[in-house]
């Protein structure tokens, strides 16, 4: 069939599979470094416990017929070592055949993951890099030239998520249609950047121009994906800068750069591609069928998208096959953090001697500066954010997470930036306070050297030990 592949997107295809092998390797190494703590036996939301109530129906999972976390552990690091080896083109070596099992893996195992990773992965970026691994499945390799239908279909994800965020931020807070969200959110962001306190100093003008276009971007550009070339090439372009400047801007994980890569597969390069031999038939019946599906599955997401009640970030399907995306419908007009201390007194007092827990990307000791970590997922830390929010967001972990802290243990203590008691002396108690914070302004940061200025609000968490423990002399 002459219509079922596009050859001028072979190098398209070549760059958008390295890339998304290049997230995927993200994906897995953050999962690797932080499930002990996370979801392991002893973890803040364990597996174990977690797939005694959850049906394998309901969130199809490896773990379900196994667990331990030396299993996690394999099958983290396999998920490394397979991304690693699919960045490297080891898919365009092997038969078609082989080569779509070989991008299969990643995806198995990913799912494995997302589907028992409970608050902890329940980011729309999960789902879509589920999606979108999915569908690299047919793409193909050097034995065939890039089929059309999933080319398509990659650019209908990069629509709705592109259109989805653009629809929630019109229909939710007031602040996007009045072009004003942006004199807050640099501030208010779950994990500001390096630069993030110079993108809040921007003049107020230029912050309404920076949403305006972003309105622009969102829900005028990916009509044009649909359109002929160049301009979808145009339309696309416009996408990566468009998340480029987002990657500048703050630590949003992967999110940005999974939607980059969707928009290089809309990329026609200027490129003589090599012939390649048509593409067999029991190939061109998967694909085409597979498409089907996906088209059926896509029901419930534009149903959401189009409603009144758009909902965003929600799976329609154990599988994560078909989603629905959307970020910061809301934004948030004050920061508040939670700072978790803890002291080595036999009698917590306010004049004892708290010592803070530093985290690694949240906001903590006013003189740190942020450090740029995405695409990499510091876990604990965004949902830190959501905790200083609404106590009830870490309800099921936070305690679990302060008994840890007075155990001293390791793996928790592996996701912070600096414990400040040594491993053999552990804190007697640990209490967590709320505060304001916000951005210092030129000429405090001159002054001072600090970026921000915090205010205590209230107590968080009263001092806390662990039970039984006996009463020092």
């Amino acid at each position: 069939m002459d219509w079922f592949t596009a050859s001028d997107y072979w190098l398209s295809r070549l760059v958008f599979q390295r890339a998304l092998a290049g997230v995927y390797l993200v994906a897995f190494l953050t999962a690797a470094l932080q499930f002990r703590a996370l979801l392991g036996s002893r973890g803040l939301l364990p597996i174990p416990r977690y797939v005694e109530r959850m049906p394998f129906k309901a969130a199809p999972s490896l773990f379900h017929l196994h667990y331990s976390d030396r299993f996690f552990a394999a099958c983290a690091w396999s998920g490394c070592a397979v991304s690693a080896a699919l960045l490297a083109g080891l898919d365009s070596r092997l038969p078609l055949w082989a080569g779509m099992l070989l991008w299969l893996l990643p995806w198995l195992l990913y799912l494995s993951i997302v589907n028992v990773g409970q608050t902890w992965y329940a980011f729309g970026w999960e789902s879509l890099l589920l999606e979108v691994g999915f569908l690299a499945v047919f793409l193909g390799n050097d034995d065939v030239a890039p089929p059309i239908v999933v080319l398509f279909l990659l650019r209908w994800i990069l629509f709705r998520v592109e259109f989805g965020a653009g629809l929630i931020k019109m229909r939710g807070d007031a602040c996007w249609r009045k072009l004003t969200c942006l004199d807050h959110h640099h501030e208010t962001q779950p994990m500001p950047g390096p630069l993030s306190w110079f993108f809040h100093h921007l003049p107020r003008p230029l912050h309404r121009v920076e949403v305006a276009a972003n309105h622009f971007t969102q829900l005028v550009v990916p009509v044009l994906l649909f359109t002929p070339q160049p301009l979808a090439t145009a339309a696309a372009a416009l996408m990566i800068v468009t998340q480029l400047w987002l990657v500048l801007s703050g630590n949003f994980s992967w999110l940005n750069w999974i939607t980059i890569v969707l928009a290089l597969s809309a990329v026609e390069f200027p490129y003589d591609a090599p012939s390649t031999p048509d593409a067999p038939l029991w190939y061109e019946i998967v694909v085409l069928a597979v498409a089907a599906l996906l088209v059926y599955l896509s029901y419930h997401p534009v149903t959401n998208m189009v409603s009144r009640r758009q909902i965003m970030n929600r799976s329609f399907d154990p599988l994560h096959l078909v989603n629905t995306y959307g970020a910061f419908g809301s934004v948030s007009r004050i920061r508040y953090e939670v700072v978790v201390e803890g002291t080595a007194d036999d009698v917590p007092r306010e004049d004892s001697d708290w010592r803070e827990y530093e985290f690694k990307g949240k906001p903590g000791d006013p003189r740190h500066w942020p450090r740029q970590f995405a695409p990499y997922h510091l876990r604990l830390d965004w949902l830190m954010w959501f905790a200083a929010l609404s106590p009830g967001y870490a309800g099921s972990w936070f305690g679990t997470f302060v008994e840890r802290l007075l155990e001293n243990d390791r793996a928790t203590l592996k996701l912070l930036r600096r414990s400040p008691f040594p491993p053999d002396a552990p804190p007697r108690y640990i209490r967590a306070r709320l505060f304001r914070y916000r951005y210092t302004s030129w000429r405090e940061m001159r002054r001072t050297g600090a970026c921000w200025e915090r205010t205590y609000v209230r107590e968080y968490l009263p001092p806390t030990r662990l039970a039984g423990a006996a009463q020092r002399s």
